[in-house]
């Protein structure tokens, strides 16, 4: 199944993990950047860089917004300029984190940028995930691609500090899966092969299984993306992404009862308050759509 195909059958799972991973920040159907994407009034073109999405975000700032951080990104001139500019990205990402709406993209961003100058490996994972998480939501194809871009560069920094990182490692797999472009074959097969070679090597890593069954959902390899899941389910009976995704590939391949028994699955842990409440609502519809 390729990932447009993909993207359109599954919206629901992917709204409902949006749903439990970024809570009320993230309203329903609206991915993270999903705003940034549009925000000139038309999508973004063939390709996207960082100017072109600082001008989308900055376009709905407030004059005083735009004030501040043209005068953090013309602050670094002379002197220790490293330290300026670490300083500077730190600042940024906390603005785009605190200050607006939508401004998710660039706080992972400039967080990724001040991972780079401090060389930390904590801190550029921590940015790369943060690249992943939405990557798993994403369906503007350009801003996609940038994020896939950065969430990697970073994962691959992370392992020049620290080679024998199995999460870097699966990390580093799961971006070229999510990033794949119209779910090219190529680029998802290259992740689940990154992949495979922690699961391999250490089969209770329930990381790895579990993106492994992202790819199997991916690739349209269904009963390998049971028998991942199966296993993360087996050794974290609560894990919820687990649970969805077993129930979104049961309903991909068609088997209608089991689809339904993992939603149900599903609900049993959830309470019903919050945004909890709107993931109870969306799993009610889709399971009456399957019966």
């Amino acid at each position: 199944m390729k990932r447009q195909q993909y993207l359109v059958a599954g919206t629901g799972v992917l709204v409902l993990l949006l749903l439990y991973f970024f809570g009320q920040t993230v309203p329903p159907h609206k991915t993270p950047g999903a705003d940034m994407a549009g925000a000139a009034g038309a999508p973004l073109g063939k390709s996207v860089g960082l100017q072109e999405i600082l001008q989308a975000a900055q376009a709905r700032l407030t004059p005083a917004q735009q004030s501040y951080v043209n005068g953090l990104q013309q602050s670094v001139i002379r002197g220790d300029v490293r330290a300026q500019q670490l300083k500077v990205d730190q600042q940024l990402a906390e603005f785009w984190k605190d200050s607006v709406s939508d401004g998710f993209v660039l706080y992972a961003y400039y967080m990724g940028e001040a991972a780079k100058l401090e060389k930390s490996e904590k801190k550029l994972t921590f940015a790369a995930q943060l690249f992943l998480q939405s990557l798993r939501g994403q369906d503007a194809p350009t801003l996609n691609s940038w994020m896939a871009t950065n969430a990697k560069e970073l994962f691959e920094k992370a392992l020049e500090l620290n080679p024998n990182n199995d999460s870097s490692k699966v990390g580093l797999g799961a971006s070229y899966i999510f990033g794949s472009q119209a779910g090219n074959p190529m680029e998802v097969m290259q992740g689940i092969q990154r992949i495979l070679e922690v699961a391999r090597r250490d089969s209770t890593n329930m990381y790895a299984q579990l993106m492994l069954g992202w790819g199997g959902l991916e690739s349209g390899q269904y009963d390998k993306a049971i028998e991942r899941l199966t296993t993360v389910v087996r050794h974290q009976p609560a894990n919820i992404e687990a649970i969805l995704l077993l129930a979104e590939v049961y309903q991909q391949k068609g088997d209608k009862p089991d689809a339904i028994n993992w939603y149900e699955a599903a609900k049993k842990q959830l309470g019903g308050e919050g945004h909890q409440a709107e993931m109870l609502k969306e799993i009610d519809q889709r399971i009456q759509s399957l019966r």
